[in-house]
């Protein structure tokens, strides 16, 4: 009886094993929206937001800014001109460029809820200033 060879077998399982995914959280869970609300915040007492965030975002990473601040990217630096930062909205405000960082000014447990999106569909409303991304943050009232 003749034998597979080795690399065929492995591949046969690989193949299975991709083709069949995790059965509870469904093939591709979506990652292009995430969402923190208040009892994720009170859940991590003593983290700051950018922590949080840090923690909750898939591929998000900080780098600096050439004055030294802290830099929140989530697709790398998309604008070579532009503002490097996603663009942070607050209560249906979009924020300017803090020189000392946008998340250092809003106390984390004032916040009802933190939605990040990520892909071009969901910035699409904030045109070229959601080319980074946008974190929109919505406080208690």
């Amino acid at each position: 009886m003749p034998t597979l060879p080795r690399a065929a077998v492995v591949s046969a399982v690989l193949l299975y094993a991709c083709s069949h995914g995790s059965r509870t959280s469904g093939p591709h869970p979506d990652t292009s929206r995430v969402v923190l609300t208040a009892e994720d915040i009170a859940r991590s007492p003593g983290q700051s937001l950018e922590q949080l965030l840090l923690a909750h975002v898939p591929g998000l990473y900080v780098g600096h800014a050439p004055d030294g601040h802290a830099v929140l990217h989530m697709r790398g630096t998309t604008t070579l001109m532009g503002d490097p930062e996603p663009l942070f909205v607050v209560n249906g405000i979009p924020l300017g460029t803090n020189p000392y960082g946008n998340l250092n000014a809003i106390n984390p447990h004032d916040i009802e809820t933190v939605e990040v999106l990520r892909d071009a569909a969901a910035t699409a409303e904030y045109g070229s200033r959601g080319a980074n991304g946008v974190i929109i943050i919505k406080t208690k009232t």
